[in-house]
């Protein structure tokens, strides 16, 4: 079943790659339990299928860097950017772009996270193993106020236009 409004997000582990260990957190990969990071917090999500790919390097985290500001002057705490590689290549993405520091390069290396949301992707016959559907949400304290699912290798609707629209 897919996620849809209304539903809270389904408790999982994402993982991120710090850059510089503070205050008691090491460097490295470190998991982080989705019900924690979602607390209380309005937070701007977008999914894509994998990181280094064409359309998710240059359009969508392109997109979400350029307008973070615009995003968060509305009232948005975090922006995160989601998919279905481990947290050492998301963090060379973040580092590759330019997005760490600004959106949070979040890893679900299994798809667990993904497919309890019901947004995986099978992408098998094509050599990708299973990744996530192309989407972007806008999440109030873990709770879904605005979902827009991508179908088929779009770009239309998940990007920065439509969550600025929907802010």
């Amino acid at each position: 079943m897919t996620i849809s409004i209304g539903d809270q997000v389904p408790e999982g582990t994402l993982t991120e790659f710090i850059e510089k260990g503070t205050d008691g957190q090491d460097a490295g990969p470190q998991a982080f339990k989705v019900s924690e990071l979602v607390k209380d917090k309005k937070i701007v999500l977008f999914a894509v299928p994998g990181a280094f790919t064409p359309t998710c390097t240059n359009k969508h985290v392109v997109d979400f860097i350029r307008d973070a500001e615009k995003i968060k002057s509305k009232g948005v705490d975090e922006i995160w950017c989601v998919a279905v590689n481990d947290a050492f290549v998301m963090g060379a993405w973040g580092r590759d772009t330019g997005a760490t520091g600004t959106i949070r390069m979040l890893a679900d290396g299994s798809a667990t996270w993904t497919k309890a949301m019901g947004l995986e992707l099978d992408m098998i016959a094509r050599g990708l193993g299973v990744r996530s559907r192309r989407y972007s949400a806008i999440l109030d304290n873990g709770v879904v106020s605005q979902l827009n699912v991508e179908e088929g290798g779009e770009y239309k609707i998940s990007g920065t236009e439509t969550i600025l629209s929907q802010l």
